[in-house]
């Protein structure tokens, strides 16, 4: 039977960090249902699971419009 590592969870802190976002902006994805989070048992803390914050980063990433003037050839 393999034992599973336990996921590495973020502070609201973290989380902005890794997304170069404000706490106030991941504290509304996480309301608005963007970011799985769970309530520390103090029940006055998030925690963000590192997979879905990157996970989301990359969703992000695919929808995000290329400007086709900020991209250059050397040709």
């Amino acid at each position: 039977m393999a034992v599973q590592a336990a996921p590495v969870l973020l502070t609201v802190a973290e989380t902005a960090s890794v997304m170069r976002v404000s706490k106030q902006t991941v504290y509304r994805l996480v309301h608005g249902g963007h970011l799985p989070a769970v309530r520390t048992a103090s029940g006055k803390s998030f925690r963000i699971p590192e997979a879905a914050v990157l996970e989301h980063v990359r969703e992000l990433f695919k929808q995000a419009p290329v400007n086709p003037r900020r991209l250059r050839c050397a040709l």
